[in-house]
């Protein structure tokens, strides 16, 4: 069983933008999203550790995240932080979806 480190990366990664967000401007949507989201993440994560094909849970909730923080890029045009995770959420759909071909 070889452990998903890129998956649990990106769920800390998600809860540790959802505290910064906290601390930064006070936004508790922030914080609420960034923990929900990321502890939804990380258990993707696990998931697909103990089983590589089994990758519903992180697909959904990257997809989710992708179009949702792309929807925002787009209106907004901020590259910090919307484009920054949808980029990092489409690439790991990406990682998802290719990785059950190997």
């Amino acid at each position: 069983m070889a452990v998903d480190w890129i998956g649990f990366g990106y769920a800390a990664l998600l809860v540790f933008g959802g505290f910064l967000g906290y601390s930064r401007k006070g936004s508790i949507v922030s914080l609420a999203a960034g923990l929900t989201i990321g502890s939804v993440a990380g258990y993707g994560a696990y998931c697909v550790s103990h089983n590589p094909h089994d990758i519903k849970i992180s697909l959904i909730a990257a997809l989710i995240l992708s179009i949702v923080m792309g929807l925002r890029y787009n209106r907004s045009r901020k590259l910090m932080p919307a484009g920054i995770v949808a980029g990092i959420s489409l690439f790991i759909v990406l990682r998802l979806v290719l990785g059950l071909f190997s």
